[in-house]
């Protein structure tokens, strides 16, 4: 692959505004080369939009976006570069395959419309197939192929053409767990090319495990940016908590206790305030017990499993009152417990395991 070999100082800096009917899109970020970047958002965020800008589907109405010192869209000057112009790929959620073409002449397009012969085209198409694990889809139609081969395609497509930034909207939505699990290590795999990439997903998993940082955009705005980690550890919305699939909590807190209105629990060493706080629990920081645990954990309350989902090798228990929230444990654990929907289990959480920020 002949991807060229820049350093982190190459970038792409985007800091546009633009009217998508009632939202109004604001936000400043960059995306260095060799780092993948994840929008995350609720559904009318803006986040599709704005890879749309980036692409230059759209333009912006206010601001700038540039690549690597090269204008892509400037409103105030009027530059102004088309998709096709631009050293990007986008990989859609749909995938976009030309269904009277075979996967060969699908991830040859791109090649073809720069002019590249049709035999060192597919030649080329050949060879990123190899490489994505798709070597034997060639001469298949894409109405033959799977959700996950379908995938496979549009990344080989979207990588044949040597792209120096590379957008994906959802690319994982329509496949199913086994299928992801192959697309999520083959996104994987294309860390070690020296390419920007922007993915928007409202996978949490997605988010966490594949991003170098994580944009989490709100209304068309930017609220907040970070690692995973430092996401994960301080989340600063219920909308960020609640798609990282943690437990957002708001309460009163004063000193080491926080009345959360039908109880109360200890928080362990903070530098909060008191007063109105979002606390942050852990979804594995929660213990289930059969019985009331021995010894005298802080906090121990009583309650009912409302819901119980088993997927991914874990098993995701919804909580009832006085505290419905969400707790994670193993296979091996729960069935340890021996409860069915609606019966009663012992919940506890260390004073330490609970994050307090405010509100």
């Amino acid at each position: 692959m002949g991807w060229r070999n820049w350093g982190y100082e190459v970038s792409l800096s985007i800091d546009v505004k633009r009217r998508i009917g009632a939202t109004q899109l604001n936000v400043q970020f960059t995306v260095a080369i060799g780092e993948t970047v994840a929008i995350v958002g609720p559904n009318g965020a803006g986040k599709t939009s704005l890879l749309r800008v980036v692409a230059g589907l759209i333009s912006a109405d206010e601001g700038r976006i540039s690549w690597d010192g090269m204008v892509w869209d400037d409103a105030s000057s009027g530059e102004f570069s088309p998709p096709e112009q631009r050293p990007l790929a986008y990989v859609f959620q749909d995938y976009a395959l030309i269904e009277h073409l075979t996967v060969g002449d699908n991830v040859a397009f791109g090649l073809r419309a720069r002019g590249v012969r049709r035999r060192r085209a597919r030649e080329r198409a050949q060879e990123v197939l190899d490489v994505v694990g798709g070597s034997d889809l060639v001469e298949r139609m894409p109405s033959s192929l799977s959700g996950g081969e379908a995938q496979t395609v549009a990344i080989a497509r979207a990588l044949a053409t040597e792209p120096t930034v590379m957008l994906f909207d959802e690319p994982f939505a329509a496949l199913d767990a086994s299928a992801r699990a192959h697309a999520r290590r083959l996104f994987s795999s294309m860390r070690s090319l020296s390419m920007a990439r922007l993915i928007v997903t409202h996978d949490a998993v997605e988010a966490l495990t594949l991003a170098d940082r994580i944009v989490v955009v709100e209304s068309g705005s930017v609220v907040q940016i970070g690692t995973p980690s430092e996401v994960l550890a301080t989340p600063r919305s219920h909308f960020v908590a609640e798609i990282l699939g943690l437990n957002p909590l708001s309460g009163q807190l004063r000193g080491d206790e926080l009345s959360l209105g039908a109880m109360s629990l200890t928080v362990g060493a903070h530098g909060v305030d008191d007063g109105e706080v979002i606390a942050i629990v852990r979804p594995r920081s929660v213990s289930l017990h059969r019985e009331r645990p021995e010894g005298s954990p802080r906090n121990v309350w009583r309650t009912t499993v409302e819901a119980v989902d088993r997927s991914d090798g874990r098993v995701r228990v919804q909580l009832g009152a006085p505290l419905p929230i969400a707790v994670e444990v193993t296979p091996a654990g729960f069935d340890a417990l021996a409860t069915e929907l609606d019966g009663d289990v012992w919940a506890s959480v260390k004073a330490s395991e609970i994050v307090v920020q405010p509100a």
